[in-house]
C-alpha cells in the first residue's frame, strides 16, 4: 500500500510541476484513492473470536460456500473425502486461518497455473498448496488454490509443526478458493451458497 501512495505523489508533484488542469489533479487523485481503498481492503485483518471446542473444523477463510460433494482425493489420502470449496470474492478477507488444532503432517507448494477458481480442474491445475493437519479426531487436508488474478500464495507453516485453531496459515494476495477435504463421516455443517466468515464460522464436526 505504500508503493500506492508514493506513485500518487509522484504523480500529482509532476502534474502541479507541468502545471495540468486542476480537474485533472482531481481525476488522478481519485482514482489513486479508490485504489488504495481496494489494496486496504484486501490485505486487511480483521481481530475474531476463534471457535476452539475439540472435533470443530473451523473456515480456513471468508468467501462463499460453492462446492460439497464426495470426490477423490488423489494427493496424500488417495480415498474418497467430502470436498467443501470456498470460493473468495474481491471484497472478502484474503488472509486463511488453520481449521483446527494439531500437527502439520504435509505442506508443500505447487507451481502452476491461473484457471478462473471455478473452474473443476483449478485445484489440480493452478498455483496452490496442499496443508494436512492431523488433531485428535483426525486429519484435514485443506488447499490455497490460486486463480485468474490471484498469483502470489504465501503460508506460514511446515511439516512437524504444532499449531492452534484459528492460527494464521497464510494468504492469497488477491486471493481466490479454499478447498477442504473432510472424513466421509464429518457432519457438514455449512449449505452451498452459504457465506461463511474465517476463524467463526463451524465448517463440520468430527466425529470421535
Amino acid at each position: 500500500m505504500g508503493g500506492v501512495v508514493v506513485v500518487s505523489s509522484i504523480a500529482l508533484v509532476l502534474m502541479n510541476y507541468y502545471s495540468a488542469p486542476v480537474w485533472g489533479m482531481w481525476v488522478v487523485g481519485v482514482c489513486f484513492s479508490i485504489v488504495f481503498i481496494l489494496f486496504a481492503q484486501f490485505f486487511r485483518l480483521p481481530s475474531r473470536t476463534i471457535n476452539t471446542v475439540d472435533g470443530n473444523v473451523i473456515c480456513p477463510s471468508d468467501g462463499k460456500v460453492v462446492v460439497i460433494e464426495k470426490v477423490h482425493e488423489p494427493e496424500y489420502f488417495n480415498d474418497k473425502r467430502i470436498q467443501v470449496s470456498i470460493f473468495m470474492s474481491p471484497l472478502n478477507v484474503h488472509a486463511q486461518w488453520t481449521p483446527l488444532a494439531g500437527v502439520v503432517k504435509f505442506a508443500v507448494y505447487h507451481a502452476g497455473k491461473y484457471l478462473v477458481a471455478w473452474h473443476p480442474k483449478s485445484s489440480l491445475l493452478n498455483e496452490r498448496t496442499t496443508l494436512v493437519i492431523e488433531g485428535s479426531r483426525g486429519e484435514v487436508l485443506f488447499r490455497q488454490i490460486a486463480g485468474a488474478v490471484a498469483r502470489r500464495i504465501r503460508y506460514y507453516i511446515a511439516e512437524g509443526d504444532v499449531i492452534e485453531a484459528g492460527q494464521s496459515v497464510g494468504f492469497i494476495k488477491f486471493g481466490s478458493r479454499i478447498d477442504v477435504y473432510l472424513p466421509l463421516d464429518a457432519e457438514v455443517k455449512v449449505k452451498l451458497d452459504e457465506k461463511v466468515t474465517g476463524r467463526e464460522t463451524i465448517l463440520a464436526i468430527l466425529k470421535p
